[in-house]
């Protein structure tokens, strides 16, 4: 019988819907239990409504066709174990992620929503700047933390946002503020180098600089932390926990802020060296012009500058600075924001430094002027001051040169000797001050104004202007032969000229012009001491000084800086001198000044004629005596030499009518000159000075008066006139003669 239509279908057939029917769902295993169920599965499946069951089909007589079982084999069943390993992993892995990832999301929201304005970012010094201007006004040297104004990422110079993108983060502007291929990249070289995986390169993009710049938002406090460098060490930490909270900073700052935002606020925060916060402030100090005025060569410098601001500042290193911003000029070139010409150009003619920079931030002057002034205006201001001075860079120049070419040529080779000079005028204003051979260095040791030495004949002229106060005059008679005194306690006393010679009756201004030591100290005697004190001190040496007899020699210690001052005082006739450096203070925001001058002029010490008679007698110190080394051709000099014992200190101070010079020589640790003496080497230090300070100027008398020519003998012979040595004991007659003389001589006047 033929098989018809009505055929039994096949087994194997059901395995296929026919067209137009539909196949039965299978259960769905969709868990459910919300975000708990879907991390850790603890719900049970929950299975899909069945479709609507289908008419059944008539079962076939024919056997199953059946799927044959997939041979597992020993390497699948060895490897069994890690399948379900790895899947635990995973599961565990993405669940922990996922969780990590909504808890930073939320930290960075939450901090990006507390993150202030731009604006109040910019300036985050802790202390103020202070600006010091010469006499005429011009800038020559920065203190403090100086913050030169707000630039922005569109105001700056191109060539300097180049560079720091180029520099610090070349891929600035396409990351989200961490640069995992930094990081990575900072660890391998990190670990290559036998350092820890966080120590020394970090692989921070400018956003977590600039995180770490703003220590995280935390503000300095001075009531929380110790010191402000214990602050900024605390920011600067290193820390895992530190680095995770810095980037979650970084994050936020990228979504609250612009990346030109936040590279503004890198570009003012950041600290460039020399005390300089920020672009402008740097830009003004090593080139004296705005941050967006700089060439290509600066603005490589001033980027190079951030890797070690500090060691590569161009007022430390001019060269280590140059051969750094050759480097980022390289980078600039490679990334497609220079030229090959204009690479080429940056790296042969490197930037450099403008004359006030080039003065190291004003060296030994700014130094004083920095000490002069009350603290919270000066190292401790938290305002932007600025202070007028009264330096004449030109006359800076003179002493620093002076010093140069006297030991460049007259000084052997080696020597440790040191000196220094001031330089100021007769109203005591300070026009040029070096405190040491290396003159443009800053924070060191300044001989003109620390170092107390002893002054040796440079004492002399106060003994002087004592006796002409008293109505003595310069061509009075001493007698100079050999003399001793015996002094309580410590016996006999003889004190000798430096020629170790004898020269019998001598005028005041013989005396003085060779310097004679016996002379002085009987004159010393003759006035008393205690006036000769009064008087040095009333001139401006404000020290201790030595009670004995050798008061007149010089035993008695000051700085430079006095001594300069006191004879400024005989200069301009008579009155006291304060040596001063400021002449203006004021803050940055402020029209009127908060402090006038520093210093000036005081009350009168001796009479004008005693003043003008001891100028002429100073006059002859230079032109005929000891000081003739000193001379300036074309113009009148008054001056004194000074040597002490053992030649351990060495001076010479002397002024013309414009101005008044100081200049000390010695060792720091005292060690004796070798054929050094006042009149030698300090004479020509001096004579180098002046001549630089006076070129150009017209030649000025002295205010000089000579003396009417009497020469009474002021001191009457022993009553053996054959005893060469005089001893004086105190008490003796001889005193109450001497002062029955004086009374004489008062009266008179």
């Amino acid at each position: 019988m033929a098989q018809g239509s009505g055929r039994k279908p096949l087994v194997a057939d059901k395995r296929y819907a026919k067209a137009g029917s539909k196949r039965p769902a299978k259960p769905s295993t969709r868990r459910s239990g919300g975000l708990w169920g879907l991390l850790f599965g603890k719900s049970k499946p929950k299975p899909r409504p069945r479709a609507k069951p289908q008419p059944r089909r008539q079962p076939s007589k024919r056997p199953k066709a059946s799927r044959p079982a997939k041979p597992r084999g020993m390497i699948g069943t060895l490897l069994l174990p890690f399948r379900w390993l790895l899947r635990l992993i995973w599961g565990f892995s993405w669940r922990v992620g996922v969780i990590v990832f909504t808890l930073v999301g939320m930290a960075v929201g939450y901090q990006a929503l507390n993150l202030p304005e731009v604006t109040t970012l910019l300036d985050g010094r802790a202390r103020g700047s202070v600006t010091l201007l010469d006499h005429e006004g011009e800038v020559f040297a920065w203190r403090g933390d100086q913050f030169g104004g707000v630039v922005t990422a569109q105001t700056v110079s191109p060539h300097l946002k180049n560079a720091i993108v180029a520099t610090e983060d070349k891929r600035f502007y396409r990351h989200f503020g961490i640069s995992p291929r930094g990081v990575a990249s900072a660890v391998r070289i990190n670990l290559s180098e036998g350092r820890g995986p966080l120590s020394g390169h970090g692989g921070s993009t400018i956003t977590q600089q600039t995180a770490k710049l703003l220590c995280l938002g935390r503000v300095y406090d001075p009531t929380e932390w110790e010191s402000e460098s214990a602050y900024e060490k605390d920011c600067r930490q290193g820390s895992l926990w530190r680095k995770g909270t810095e980037a979650v900073y970084a994050l936020a700052m990228e979504v609250k802020y612009t990346k030109d935002e936040i590279l503004s606020i890198y570009m003012n925060r950041a600290y460039m060296g020399g005390g300089a916060y920020g672009a402008e402030a740097a830009a003004q100090r090593y080139f004296g012009k705005s941050a967006n005025l700089l060439s290509a060569a600066e603005g490589a410098m001033l980027a190079g500058l951030l890797t070690a601001p500090s060691s590569l500042a161009p007022t430390n290193n001019l060269k280590r600075s140059q051969d750094r911003a050759a480097t980022v000029l390289r980078l600039m070139q490679e990334q497609g924001y220079l030229g090959a010409a204009e690479t080429k150009s940056g790296q042969e003619n490197p930037a450099r430094l403008s004359p006030a920079a080039e003065a190291r931030a004003g060296g030994y002057f700014a130094d004083w002027i920095m000490d002069s002034v009350p603290s919270y205006f000066g190292a401790q201001t938290a305002e932007d001051v600025v202070i007028r001075t009264t330096m004449d860079q030109r006359l800076q120049t003179a002493a620093e040169e002076a010093i140069t070419y006297v030991f460049e040529n007259k000084v052997r080779e080696g020597s440790k000797a040191q000196a220094a000079i001031v330089v100021m005028s007769a109203d005591g204003a300070v026009r040029a001050m070096v405190g040491g051979r290396k003159t443009r260095v800053s924070g060191v040791f300044n001989r003109a104004t620390q170092a107390k030495r002893q002054t040796g004949s440079a004492f002399k002229p106060f003994v002087y202007a004592t006796a002409l106060e008293l109505g003595y005059s310069p061509l009075d008679i001493l007698l100079d032969t050999e003399y001793c005194l015996d002094l309580p306690g410590s016996g006999e006393w003889c004190p000798k000229n430096y020629t170790r010679k004898y020269y019998g009756e001598v005028t005041l201004a013989r005396a003085l012009r060779d310097s004679l030591n016996v002379p002085a100290v009987k004159l010393s005697e003759a006035v008393g001491r205690d006036l000769v004190r009064r008087v040095a001190s009333d001139f401006g040496i404000d020290n201790a000084m030595a009670e004995g007899p050798a008061l007149a020699l010089g035993a008695s210690e000051s700085t430079l800086l006095e001594m300069t001052g006191a004879y400024a005082g005989i200069l301009n006739g008579g009155s006291s001198v304060t040596p001063y450096g400021v002449s203006e203070l004021r803050l940055v925001t402020d029209t009127e000044p908060l402090m006038g001058r520093s210093g000036g002029m005081g009350e009168r010490v001796i009479r004008t004629e005693a003043a003008q008679q001891l100028v002429w007698m100073m006059e002859k110190v230079i032109s005929e005596g000891t000081g003739r080394r000193a001379q300036i051709p074309g113009w009148q000099a008054a001056g004194k030499s000074g040597t002490t014992q053992a030649a351990r200190d060495a001076w010479f101070i002397g002024f013309t009518a414009d101005y008044v010079a100081g200049v000390w020589m010695g060792y720091d640790d005292n060690t004796p000159l070798s054929g050094v003496t006042g009149g030698g080497l300090p004479a020509e230090i001096w004579h180098e000075a002046m001549v630089r300070v006076h070129d150009g100027l017209a030649p000025k008398p002295l205010p000089m008066l000579a003396p009417t020519p009497i020469a009474p003998v002021i001191e009457p012979e022993r009553s053996n006139p054959r005893q060469r040595r005089e001893r004086i004991r105190p008490g003796q007659e001889i005193g109450r003669a001497v002062d029955g003389l004086l009374r004489d001589i008062f009266g008179r006047n």
